[in-house]
């Protein structure tokens, strides 16, 4: 094909897919191409998809469909996890020219001299996954706010439902000095907050030659890299995206506590609140540590915000099962739920499980937790009103208005001053407005 010179992106699933996108984006960058609007009609589309939930075939397709509404002739190349799984599926998707899997994604300017636009399948170049190995470090870059950087790829954990370990491989992370040179490279283009992005964060750490048992000795833990991080100078924010209990260690907790940079919230994901469904989930927790975890950081931190993951309809999972979930979260002092409607995915443990729940009463189930989580997050922010907190001013959503996060991820609306984007300023919290953010003023206006 002759050398295109545009191309345009679009990022299906999580933080860790837009770290992935941005870095890829570079690579485009580097070689010469222009970056322009998805609605543009560039030359190439590229879709990065997710696997997480059972619409990837449908969202895929919309994409593809309309990246070829804006330009006919436009090359498609599709990666990500749901590439990774089923690369023979998406290649014969009509318009879909290109299929990447995980180990070759990263080597995609490789593939595109050899794309020729045709109405026959597509060229797959996907791997088996057993064979990724190697760590890519990748973080996000686009509105000088805030940045998604990964520092772990892949998952060693055999979660019954999950799909991951499948599309990304073994656990394998980035070294602490080369996080750290990439937090000083974000630093150095003006972002204020840096969202440590991962499958399993809090695996991180790569294994040496030395043996423990069956497994490497790590050369480095997730709590040396993130002392390693508060040290980095330029950076106002670090986050920890979302963290397994059995792996947010005391000495985790302790660290953000007193830490300058860190901010006081963690994502810690649940699933369930009954045991026997955690069990046949294989998780690596009972809810009695959830509980501990979660008692532990309130107590070195009233103020923090703890959003908490958690799948309804499970396989086997009774309303019996379901209400002690209920009353087992509403006991719990967390600020917001993530809540997950199960899908069966291919391929999966859990998907040949007897017990199937109806979906109607998944959904049902799910409505229930999206008002408990509600309730949870008004509950969060009434107990800050009136407080005075920091806030990186990030956007502005609604005419007149800008909006931003504290540093415990309270959401906030002001009116809108241009010089207030991108940096940090104490706010005094008011009141919840209609929308359910938080009305602040400045504590200290110009």
């Amino acid at each position: 094909m002759a050398t295109p010179r545009t191309v345009a992106f679009y990022t299906l699933g999580c933080k860790l897919n837009y770290s992935e996108t941005s870095s890829i984006g570079r690579l485009f960058e580097d070689a010469g191409y222009s970056e322009v609007g998805f609605d543009i009609g560039a030359d190439i589309y590229v879709v990065n998809t997710c696997s997480v939930t059972d619409f990837a075939d449908r969202k895929c397709r919309k994409v593809v469909r309309q990246a070829l509404r804006h330009n006919p002739q436009a090359f498609v190349v599709v990666t990500g996890c749901y590439a990774q799984l089923k690369p023979e599926e998406i290649a014969e998707m009509p318009g879909v020219d290109l299929v990447l899997g995980a180990g070759e994604k990263f080597r995609m300017l490789d593939y595109i001299d050899d794309l020729s636009k045709s109405p026959g399948k597509g060229m797959v170049r996907a791997g088996e996954i057993r064979e990724v190995k190697d760590f890519v470090n990748a973080f996000s870059f686009g509105d000088r706010t805030r940045s998604f950087l990964k520092v772990q790829d892949g998952c060693d954990y055999k979660c019954s439902f999950c799909t991951i370990p499948q599309a990304r491989g073994r656990s394998r992370s980035d070294t602490v000095e080369q996080v750290v040179a990439n937090a000083r490279r974000i630093a150095e283009m003006g972002v204020k907050e840096i969202v440590l992005t991962g499958v399993n964060i809090g695996d991180f750490g790569n294994g040496t030659e030395v043996i423990e048992g069956d497994k490497p000795k790590k050369d480095a833990l997730f709590i040396d890299l993130i002392q390693a991080l508060d040290e980095v100078e330029g950076i106002e924010r670090f986050r920890i995206s979302s963290i397994e209990p059995n792996l947010c260690t005391d000495e985790i907790i302790a660290f953000v506590a007193q830490s300058r940079r860190f901010a006081p919230h963690f994502h810690m994901p649940l699933q369930s609140g009954n045991n026997k469904q955690l069990r046949e989930m294989r998780r690596r927790y009972v809810r009695e540590l959830y509980a501990e975890r979660v008692a532990t950081i309130k107590s070195l931190m009233p103020h923090c915000c703890i959003g908490v993951d958690v799948i309804v309809g499970f396989p086997g999972e009774t309303r019996e099962d379901f209400e002690e979930t209920c009353r087992f979260i509403s006991d719990l002092d967390i600020s917001y739920l993530h809540v997950f409607t199960y899908s069966e995915r291919p391929n999966t443990p859990a998907a040949e499980m007897g017990d199937v729940v109806p979906m109607d009463e998944r959904r049902r189930r799910n409505e229930i937790l999206t008002l408990l989580s509600e309730k949870k997050r008004r509950h969060f922010y009434e107990q800050h009103l009136g407080q005075q907190r920091p806030v990186l001013f990030e956007q502005h959503t609604e005419k007149g208005l800008i909006s931003g996060f504290t540093d415990n991820y309270i959401k906030i609306e002001a009116p809108f001053d241009p010089l207030l984007l991108n940096e940090v300023e104490p706010v005094n919290l008011l009141h919840l407005n209609a929308r359910g953010q938080m009305d602040v003023h400045l504590s200290n206006p110009n």
